[in-house]
C-alpha cells in the first residue's frame, strides 16, 4: 500500500497553512457509504464515545472519513483545525481535539523561548474552539534541548497559567499529549506519565488534562490499565495504536485493547477513545475495514 502523504509533523504544519484539498470519494464513486446496502449502519452500545484521527486516514478525503465514521458509528474525527470543521457540521461530527495552535511537537510549553508565540495563538485558538462548540485543544510540551525535568515542568506552567484563566472561561479543555521519546519523539519532555501528572497537579485546573496516548505509553513505561485505573483523573483524552509498529489493534500486536478499554469505561471516563493507528494492509478498502473491526473491539 502506498504510504500516506502526512504524518503528524506535516499535518501540524499544514494546519497553519490551509485546508486539505477535497477531491471525489475514490472508493465510493460518487455516493454515501449510508446510501450502500451491502453496509449495515453500526449501533454501538455507547459506553465508549468513539473517534478516528484525522491524519492516520489521510488516504481518504475528509468528506469520505466523514461519510465513513457516519456509517460506523463514529461521533467525532480527532485532529482537525478550524478550516476543517464546517465539514464535521455537515455530517453532525464532533471535533474531538482541535488543533492549529501549537508551534510543532519540538517547540512546545517546556522552553520559555516559544512562550511569546504560544500565548499569542493559544488565546486565538481557545476562542475559535469555544466559538466552534468544541472543547479539547491540543498542546505539547516541546523538547528538552538539554534542559532537566524539573526546570521543564517550571516553564510550561509558567506559560500554561497565563492562558488556562481564558480556557476556564471558554469552557476549553487544553490536552497534552504523552508521547515516547524511545522511538518516535527523542528528547520529548512529556514522555511518561508521572510528568505530566506532576504539570496537572501544579496548574491545578480542570481545564489542563493529558492525552494519555496507549500507543506511546506503552513504549515508554507499560502498566497501563494501572496507570489508568490510579490517575484517570488527570486524563482527559485517549489514542490508539498498536504495539509494535502503531498499526491495526489486532493480533498481531501486543496490547488488549478490549481490557483496556474496559478499564477506561469502568472510569466513569465520559470523553473520546480515537483510533489513531497507521493502517498496514494492501487496499484502501482492507484498511477501511481495519477501522470497522477496531471500534467494534474497542466498544465494550
Amino acid at each position: 500500500m502506498k504510504r500516506y502523504s502526512l504524518d503528524r509533523r506535516s499535518l501540524l504544519r499544514h494546519s497553519m497553512t490551509g485546508a486539505l484539498g477535497l477531491t471525489a470519494l475514490p472508493y465510493l464513486g460518487g455516493r454515501s457509504l449510508a446510501d450502500d446496502t451491502s453496509h449495515q449502519r453500526r449501533v454501538l452500545k455507547g459506553n465508549i464515545h468513539h473517534s478516528v484521527a484525522r491524519w492516520t486516514f489521510d488516504f481518504l478525503p475528509l468528506e469520505g472519513l466523514c461519510q465513513l465514521s457516519t456509517e460506523l458509528g463514529i461521533k467525532a474525527i480527532d485532529l482537525v483545525g478550524p478550516e476543517e470543521w464546517p465539514i464535521l457540521k455537515r455530517y453532525g461530527l464532533d471535533a474531538s481535539m482541535c488543533h492549529g495552535a501549537e508551534l510543532s511537537l519540538e517547540d512546545g510549553w517546556g522552553d520559555t523561548r516559544f512562550h511569546p508565540a504560544l500565548i499569542e495563538r493559544y488565546r486565538q485558538y481557545i476562542d475559535l474552539v469555544s466559538q466552534a462548540g468544541y472543547t479539547n485543544l491540543i498542546c505539547f510540551s516541546g523538547n528538552a534541548r538539554g534542559m532537566d525535568p524539573e526546570q521543564g515542568l517550571q516553564n510550561a506552567e509558567a506559560g500554561l497559567k497565563q492562558v488556562l484563566a481564558q480556557a476556564e472561561a471558554k469552557g476549553v479543555v487544553l490536552q497534552m499529549e504523552l508521547f515516547n521519546s524511545k522511538i518516535d519523539h527523542p528528547d520529548y519532555l512529556c514522555d511518561n506519565s508521572t510528568w505530566g501528572i506532576e504539570l496537572s497537579r501544579r496548574l491545578g485546573s480542570p481545564n489542563f488534562k493529558l492525552l494519555y496516548d496507549i500507543y506511546h505509553m506503552q513504549i515508554s513505561e507499560g502498566d497501563v490499565i494501572r496507570t489508568i485505573r490510579d490517575h484517570h483523573r488527570f486524563f482527559g483524552h485517549y489514542h490508539t495504536a498498536g504495539v509494535p509498529g502503531r498499526h491495526e489493534i489486532d493480533a498481531t500486536q501486543e496490547l488488549n485493547y478490549p481490557a483496556i478499554c474496559r478499564a477506561i469505561r469502568d472510569t466513569g471516563f465520559n470523553g473520546y477513545i480515537a483510533q489513531e493507528f497507521i493502517p498496514d494492509r494492501a487496499s484502501q478498502e482492507e484498511s477501511i475495514e481495519s477501522l470497522r473491526a477496531a471500534i467494534a473491539l474497542c466498544d465494550v
